[in-house]
């Protein structure tokens, strides 16, 4: 149970983001006329793709964890490829559990049991595969599309008048874009070949907060070996580029769990 606790709020860290409110569109799949990715379309991506210094918001989340539902408050905070910082209140405003991710650790403290634990980042990896780098994570909590995840030679692109679906692998894992007229992702999907792990998220109900698209929706499903959890995240305050705290001091009383 105590693990549980730790290992749901890291969990929940994983299932931050946005879905699209409205009927789900079908992926099209590239066809003959598909073409691999140019240099002009990541540069398209990059000028779309948030770039902001800091990042606060605040989230009601519904979280199910292998059928066991919660509903939670989130409150996300960013320093650009330094640090993310999530506070989670439970029912009555209590806080229940508050993370800290660096591109080289990861803390997690359960106030419920006085426990915490300190790890290297790699310990995500345990529930994602180790593509999912600390960059990678940053972008899909603000709805960003991974540059680095489409420079592969396996990639492929088919073009609609109201979307572009882009399909490839790297590093052992399948994704798949949908990227919107605005050039904003509405869904990504993730699958690791070779074994029973995915990840697919839908972003949606975009807002323009201090001139950045933010999808203030986020949706995510994951499914791995015995676990499976699910998300539904819907922000009711963001800012972009205004000063963040990012406490996190560790009472001496807790315990560490190893």
């Amino acid at each position: 149970m105590r693990r549980n606790i730790l290992s749901s709020a890291l969990i929940l860290l994983l299932i931050i983001g946005v879905t699209s409110c409205g009927s789900k569109r079908k992926a099209a799949k590239p066809d003959v006329g598909s073409v691999a990715v140019g240099h002009d379309l990541l540069s398209t991506f990059e000028l779309n793709n948030l770039d902001f210094i800091t990042f606060s918001g605040r989230a009601k989340a519904n979280v199910e964890l292998n059928q066991e539902k919660k509903n939670v408050t989130l409150n996300v905070r960013m320093q650009r490829d330094k640090a993310i910082w999530i506070s989670v209140t439970a029912m009555l405003g209590i806080e229940a559990a508050r993370v800290l991710i660096t591109p080289d650790s990861i803390k997690i403290m359960s106030r419920l049991t006085s426990e915490y634990i300190a790890k290297p980042y790699s310990y995500i990896y345990r529930y994602t595969n180790p593509s999912i780098n600390f960059r990678m994570l940053q972008d899909i909590l603000v709805g960003n599309i991974s540059l680095s995840m489409l420079r592969t030679d396996q990639l492929q692109v088919a073009s609609s008048e109201d979307d572009v679906q882009i399909i490839g692998v790297k590093d052992g894992l399948t994704f798949h874009y949908g990227v919107n007229a605005e050039n904003r992702p509405f869904a990504l999907n993730l699958m690791e070949l070779g074994a029973d792990q995915k990840l697919e998220a839908q972003f949606g109900e975009y807002e323009v907060f201090g001139g950045y698209n933010f999808p203030q929706r986020l949706t995510l499903d994951i499914q791995g070996k015995d676990m499976k959890v699910s998300s539904d995240m819907l922000y009711n305050r963001v800012e972009f580029n205004k000063s963040v705290d990012l406490p996190f001091t560790v009472p001496s009383r807790y315990q560490r769990i190893d």
